[in-house]
């Protein structure tokens, strides 16, 4: 799993402030991968186009950069969605159940997705907010009603409270947190929700990212979509009012932290 370890190590530089480093590790992953047969030649070249197409856009003109941007989305999306043929994620959990009323589930580390990440830092320099002085009491207020949508699934009969600590949780914290949350914040947040609101205005760009960001739950149904669109909407108010995107990165961890070990994860078995 060393491979893993190292994505999720790179990730981590990332968030302080050493890019380059990051990026560099990101490709020896897919350089490994391809060496220990965990990306085909096809995936790591797709992968590396894509990481020097995103170090095209800040240099750019106008025009450039939307023809960029436009097929970067494009190689995020082939990512994001597993379209991308080569890459052999790790099945790490299989039908395992998180509590004795959840539904049985399974959990994949993937190689395709995160890389994501890395090609946005190459990007948008500022991907990971402004840094300015956070509103800490919106935040508060921001957070209380974004954990109260466990009380509404819990009302719908989604889900029930069941306290458990299931022997697995400390992988899935560590892949739900490095590999899972800090790519979605980066690309639904860091980008989309930041190019939207410079060109259309904040509102919208925090709107249509949790749209976005609800819409990539498709799989889950339709009461996934509205549950995560008004998730995105909660951790886009975190990334507007901290004005940093780690803030919206351990703010969805915890949500999904929460919902693991205090209500049947991912859902109540019927």
């Amino acid at each position: 799993m060393w491979l893993w370890a190292l994505l999720a190590f790179a990730i981590t530089l990332a968030f302080f402030k050493q890019r380059n480093l990051s990026v560099a590790l990101a490709i020896v992953v897919v350089i490994a991968g391809v060496f220990t047969a965990k990306i085909s030649v096809i995936g790591a070249l797709f992968a590396l186009l894509g990481f020097a197409l995103a170090a095209l856009i800040p240099k750019s003109n106008r025009l450039n950069r939307w023809l960029y941007t436009g097929l970067l989305v494009v190689w995020c999306a082939a990512l994001f969605f597993h379209l991308v043929p080569g890459f052999h994620n790790l099945k790490a959990l299989n039908h395992v159940f998180a509590s004795p009323h959840s539904l049985p589930f399974s959990m994949y580390l993937n190689l395709d997705k995160p890389l994501i990440f890395f090609a946005l830092i190459l990007a948008h320099p500022n991907l990971f907010g402004s840094g300015a002085k956070p509103n800490k009491r919106a935040i508060v207020f921001t957070i209380v009603p974004l954990f109260a949508l466990l009380l509404v699934a819990q009302f719908l009969g989604a889900i029930k409270p069941e306290f458990s600590v299931p022997s697995w949780w400390w992988l899935f914290a560590l892949n739900n947190l490095l590999l899972v949350c800090a790519t979605e914040e980066a690309l639904f947040r860091g980008f989309f929700q930041q190019e939207i609101s410079r060109k259309l205005g904040r509102l919208s760009g925090l709107f249509l990212a949790s749209i976005l960001f609800g819409l990539s739950h498709y799989t889950g149904g339709l009461t996934l979509i509205i549950f995560a669109t008004l998730a995105g909407v909660g951790y886009g108010l975190v990334f507007y009012f901290s004005k940093r995107l780690w803030a919206a990165v351990l703010v969805h961890f915890l949500f999904n932290m929460t919902h693991l070990i205090f209500f049947t994860y991912p859902a109540v078995a019927k």
